[in-house]
């Protein structure tokens, strides 16, 4: 089976690639996610799978505490989901991935159109190329084999395209809350083929430094809040470290940081001769794999309250501290689990080698499944996050096949075989 797998993915090869291609193409940023949504669903359709297409309710999602959005309606931004339904008996699979991706940047910054799709070297350059768009035709060409080689499967399979992954998960919620969930899940995020059966999340936060203003000539009479924000990040970095000092799982062994806490906005003062009397500061802080949302957020509210021992400055003024924006939600799978050693088997089958098991170093919709959907997920897909929302972004285009036919068997393993039809 492994061998007949294989051969309809050659053969296929040229198709697969004219796919990626055309999802490329389309510039799916967010709020223009249609039209490819509109080719995904006609590939399902040709596949024969019960298509369901509809746009999320931003209203209704609104109220959910797992909801993060910058926008509250989804006019043009529809989820797609397929349903191959199973001849009964076997464990079902949802096979999840997102259409959404980061605006371009520079142009100028690009070897190539970053909506091209150009082919050289074995690899396919485009936004959205390896992030991922790539995993996403490695899904249909999964399917296309099961497919096109008659193999009728016991469990079913739910492959959902969505939107808004990387703005915090809207698209996967809207699925979730639709009532979609399977005993099992799949991201092909790009893990360069490692498999994640754990990753961390993230949230947004803002932080408002106070100080005195005065004039610049006499700077003495008053407390400049920038020199008082630099206390509060040396602050947040004794935090980081104690953080990460409790992470002693071998998962993240090969990660130096493995739930960083990064500060990429300060915005501070509004005139050279003036001391500043306000500084904001905004960061994002990873949260454990195992770890809530709440915990994370009561923890770094603790912390902030402690810097009055650290300067006495900060007991009468205590910096104010927001979470606002993304949220990507952490996940956590057994390494044990059905579905890790039935994806790790084939994995060796078609590679000949051990793969990498590793802990995610980002967020992924791969969360929001396994604790709000209770469906454990698993990433595992082609690309490498060093070229993903870079310029130049692309993926090696042999390893999207090789993630189809390791998809492929994985869905034949997990669900069952219950014939094969002529």
């Amino acid at each position: 089976m492994q061998e007949r797998i294989h051969e309809w993915i050659t053969l296929h090869r040229s198709a697969g690639i004219a796919l990626l291609q055309q999802m490329v193409r389309i510039a799916s940023t967010q709020g223009n996610e249609k039209e490819v949504q509109l080719l995904v669903a006609d590939q399902l359709h040709g596949l024969k799978l019960d298509v369901d297409m509809w746009e999320p309710d931003g209203e209704g999602l609104a109220g959910h505490p797992y909801f993060c959005s910058p926008r509250n309606h989804f006019a043009g931004s529809p989820n797609v989901v397929g349903v191959l339904k199973g001849a009964g008996g076997g464990r079902s699979l949802l096979l999840n991935g997102h259409v959404d991706v980061v605006p371009e940047g520079q142009r100028d910054q690009w070897q190539h159109d970053p909506y091209s799709g150009e082919v050289t070297g074995g690899k396919l350059y485009g936004r959205g190329a390896t992030d991922m768009k790539g995993g996403n035709t490695a899904l249909l060409l999964a399917l296309g084999a099961i497919q096109g080689l008659g193999l009728k499967l016991k469990g079913d399979v739910i492959f959902q395209s969505v939107v808004e992954e990387e703005s915090g998960g809207a698209g996967t919620l809207a699925a979730i809350v639709r009532g979609y969930k399977a005993d099992a899940a799949l991201i092909p995020e790009p893990t360069n083929l490692r498999i994640f059966p754990k990753q961390q999340g993230s949230m947004w936060f803002r932080i408002e430094v106070k100080g005195r203003s005065a004039h610049g000539g006499t700077r003495y009479e008053g407390v400049s809040a920038i020199e008082k924000s630099i206390v509060v990040i040396q602050h947040i970095r004794e935090l980081e470290k104690e953080r990460n000092a409790r992470i002693k799982d071998p998962l993240y062994a090969n990660n130096p940081i493995p739930i960083p806490i990064n500060l990429g906005v300060i915005q501070g003062g509004n005139w050279p001769s003036s001391v500043p009397d306000t500084v904001k500061l905004e960061g994002r802080m990873g949260v454990a794999p195992d770890e809530k949302l709440e915990e994370a957020r009561e923890e770094m509210l603790r912390w902030i309250g402690r810097l009055k021992d650290v300067d006495p400055w900060f007991a009468e003024h205590p910096p104010g501290l927001e979470w606002f924006g993304a949220q990507w939600v952490p996940g956590s799978v057994d390494p044990g689990h059905p579905l890790m050693e039935v994806l790790l088997q084939q994995y060796r089958e078609v590679k000949q080698e051990e793969p990498v098991i590793e802990a995610s170093p980002w967020g992924t919709d791969g969360g929001l499944l396994t604790q709000l959907g209770e469906t454990p997920c698993l990433v595992f897909g082609p690309g490498i996050t060093q070229v993903a929302h870079y310029p130049n972004e692309h993926i090696v285009l042999e390893d999207v096949f090789v993630a189809a036919e390791i998809i492929a068997l994985t869905l034949l393993h997990w669900c069952g075989l219950d014939r094969m039809e002529a």
